[in-house]
Order: C-alpha cells, then sequence, then structure tokens
C-alpha cells in the first residue's frame, strides 16, 4: 500500500476519503464517536496540506439510514457542507466550487444499490468527484463494497492514517512478544473457526468465552440448557484436543423464572440459558493477564445486548490496569471500554470488529488488495 503521505502534492486536489461514520445514535444524537474521533487525523492532514476533501461512508441506524445527525455532530470537529444527493446537479455545483481545505459530506452510500454491489457505473460516478482516493475505514475493509475496492480501481487510491495505524499494530499478533493471551468471544463459532484454529498454533493459550464457550460446552457433553449454540453441526475436535483452548469455570445464567444466578458450570439446568461468564471466570482470566507479555482480545464475554455485560466490564477494567501490552476490538468491547473511558490504558483500540477477525485470519482485506491493486475484484 501507499499512505497518504506518500501522495505528493494534495493542495487544490480533491481527494474522496472513505471513512467509517457507522456509529451508534439515539435521539437524534451520537453517543459514541470512537470511530469519527480516529478519522480525524487523516482529515486533519489533508486539510492542513491544502487538499480538497469529500467524506463518504455508509450508515445504518435504528432511527433512520440518513447522515445528517452524524453531520451535526462531525460540524463542531470538521466544519463541512452536507450533500443529500449526490446525483445532482446542486452537489456538482458544491464540489466544483470548494477551496483548499474545505471538507464536503456526502450522504449515506447505502442508501443507493450500487454501493453494496460493487457497481461500476457507481464507483465511477464517485470518482468523477475526485484526483484520488484514500481509504481510512478500516473497519469496513472487508467489505468488497464500491467505495472500499471499486473505487479505487480507477483513481490513485492511497490508506490513511488510522488504516495504516491498524495494519502495522494488527500485524503486531502474527510475531507477538510471549506469553501471549488471545481472548475470544461474541457468538457465530463457525465464522471464528478459521481464528481459532490460526491462534490455537500462535498463542500460548487461547480463551474462548460469550456464546462461542456454548458450542464447546454442548461438545463436551454438558448440559447448557436454552443457551444460544451455532445453528448446525461443526466440528471443533480441534478445540478439545488443544490443551491451550481454556474455557469459563463458572456462569452466570437466566433460569426458567428470568432470574439470573451464578453458577458453576456442572450445575447449569435443562432449564437455564447461559448468559455470561461468572467472576471466577474473570478472576482466572486476571491471573493469565498477569503471567501475559502480549494480549489479544475482540468479542465480549456475555450477552451484550441482553446487558449481560458486567464480565466484559471488569475484564476491559482487569486488562487496561495491567500495563501489559494488549490489542483490542470489536463492537461490544469497544461499548465496555468507552463506558469505563480507559481507551488509554490499551496498547491499541481497533476500529474494526469483523475486519480485525478477518484481517487476523487472513492478514489481508479487500480494501488492503485494492490499494495494493491485487484484489482482482
Amino acid at each position: 500500500m501507499k499512505f497518504i503521505q506518500q501522495a505528493g502534492e494534495v493542495r487544490g486536489k480533491k481527494v474522496l476519503l472513505r471513512i467509517d461514520l457507522n456509529v451508534p445514535v439515539v435521539n437524534g444524537k451520537v453517543i459514541n464517536g470512537f470511530r469519527i474521533d480516529k478519522s480525524l487525523e487523516t482529515i486533519t492532514y489533508l486539510r492542513e496540506q491544502g487538499a480538497r476533501i469529500i467524506l463518504i461512508s455508509h450508515f445504518k441506524g435504528k432511527e433512520g439510514d440518513s447522515l445528517r445527525p452524524v453531520s451535526e455532530y462531525l460540524q463542531h470537529l470538521v466544519p463541512h457542507t452536507f450533500v443529500e444527493d449526490f446525483y445532482s446537479d446542486l452537489c456538482r455545483e458544491t464540489v466544483q466550487a470548494m477551496k483548499n481545505g474545505d471538507v464536503t459530506l456526502f450522504e449515506n452510500l447505502r442508501m443507493w444499490d450500487g454501493e453494496e454491489k460493487n457497481d461500476t457505473a457507481f464507483s465511477q460516478h464517485l470518482a468523477s468527484f475526485a484526483d484520488m482516493y484514500c481509504n481510512d475505514a478500516f473497519s469496513v475493509s472487508h467489505r468488497a463494497h464500491s467505495s472500499i475496492v471499486g473505487v479505487p480501481g480507477i483513481i490513485p487510491g492511497y490508506a490513511g492514517v488510522q488504516l495504516k495505524k491498524e495494519v502495522e499494530r494488527l500485524s503486531e499478533a502474527f510475531h507477538p512478544k510471549r506469553p501471549f493471551l488471545f481472548i475470544l468471544g461474541g457468538a457465530k463459532f463457525d465464522t471464528k473457526m478459521p481464528l481459532v484454529q490460526k491462534f490455537i498454533s500462535k498463542a500460548d493459550t487461547v480463551f474462548v468465552g460469550g456464546a462461542l464457550a456454548n458450542d464447546v460446552f454442548k461438545a463436551q457433553g454438558k448440559e447448557i440448557g436454552r443457551s444460544v449454540i451455532t445453528d448446525h453441526s461443526i466440528d471443533l475436535s480441534f478445540v478439545l484436543e488443544s490443551e491451550k483452548v481454556v474455557l469459563p469455570t463458572d456462569v452466570i445464567v437466566r433460569n426458567e423464572s428470568g432470574e439470573a444466578q451464578t453458577k458453576n458450570l456442572n450445575d447449569v439446568l435443562r432449564g437455564d440459558m447461559i448468559m455470561d461468564a461468572g467472576p471466577l471466570c474473570v478472576s482466572d482470566l486476571s491471573e493469565k493477564i498477569s503471567q501475559s507479555a502480549f494480549v489479544l482480545w475482540n468479542g465480549p464475554l456475555g450477552n451484550y445486548e441482553e446487558g449481560f455485560h458486567q464480565s466484559t466490564l471488569d475484564l476491559a477494567r482487569v486488562l487496561g490496569a495491567s500495563g501489559v501490552e494488549s490489542i483490542v476490538g470489536g463492537g461490544d468491547t469497544i461499548a465496555a471500554i468507552e463506558e469505563l473511558d480507559n481507551f488509554n490504558e490499551f496498547s491499541f483500540v481497533s476500529t474494526g470488529g469483523g475486519a480485525m477477525l478477518d484481517f487476523l485470519a487472513q492478514e489481508t482485506l479487500p480494501g488492503i488488495q485494492a490499494l495494493e491493486g491485487t484484489s482482482g475484484i
């Protein structure tokens, strides 16, 4: 990849800058601007260099799909003009009237079918506004969408500051300091299988938590009651046979009466639903963290959406205070760190969830390949 600092003279040039503005919005207000904040370094660099910046992003909100509330939040950080229809004459006039250092934000890309289809005509339309392209949206770079892989095939493409940091820091997991502890939570074991298979050989200890652990418990023949598991059969023999894999020893369940109870794993009943890791599990993880030189963590230990986030918060608190070199990521993981406001205690917090997992498994992403000219898409 070439980085935006290697693009040469950008003064007066129009730069199509792909960032990730897909942030949570409640009652019309942005409640977590982590990903926005991480884009500011690239935006600031380009503004200081005199570029004319066109920001593009997708957005999927529970209160509507327009980027307008995000634009209102961003306006306090980066003054800009918001354009609702980038197929309109007004949009073309707005872009033509931009001066050096000006910023324009286009409406949610996914309001047009061409974005997710990686439609050539859509890519060409976006590219027609700019002289060059910059990708600073690592968290979406696992998607072969028009604004990720289509546009850089038409105009010169560069990696932004945050994308560069993501690649460099996450790559440390391929040659880690030891002892190396890998903590993986969340759900959908079948999608995370390649990652577990890879890091069983790379890490010294692999802790499997969240709903992922339920699949392993079932494979071990343990009672898991009504707990969430993968909806089809998967082969977990490689997990069962590995001495490196560690699982929760106690769990928090929701019983048939809807009450939350902490139980030893062997005491789970048929009517129980495992919702979170227990305090003993967090204590065990704390000890393993203290014995580690490097920790990689992605995914919550409990069902975050159902309000079972205590173990995830406790783990974020323990890991942050440990002083151990740590790289963390994933939407619910970031939510816990946001709640604790201890971002600065970690060595690196990735903006990616699925993108982080895919990069760790494959050591590249479609968005990275597109900037390298090797995507073939």
